[in-house]
């Protein structure tokens, strides 16, 4: 599970490639990867982005897989996204 929660958020890290705006996408994942953010938090925070409650549903589901993590592996997820955020060819966006 951890594997594809990896996967999935350095796949949302290459939309910062296409010029998407590395600042929304921080706050998205930081919100993500903070325990102290629940689950309907995290689902307002993205109501603008919620075409339905299956939608809804599934952001809950990825929220509460970072709820199950321990405070350590958050913490590693919150290293490796500010790696790719500072890099070269993400910083020009």
């Amino acid at each position: 599970m951890k594997l594809v929660v990896v996967l999935m958020l350095s796949a949302l890290a290459l939309s910062c490639y296409a010029g998407s705006g590395c600042q929304r996408l921080e706050e998205v994942i930081y919100d993500a990867t903070d325990p102290s953010v629940t689950k309907a938090e995290f689902t307002k925070s993205l109501e603008e982005f919620i075409p339905g409650d299956t939608t809804e549903h599934l952001l809950g589901e990825l929220k509460q897989c970072f709820l199950d993590q321990s405070n350590r592996t958050l913490s590693n997820m919150k290293v490796m996204m500010d790696a790719i955020f500072d890099s070269r060819q993400c910083a020009s966006y």
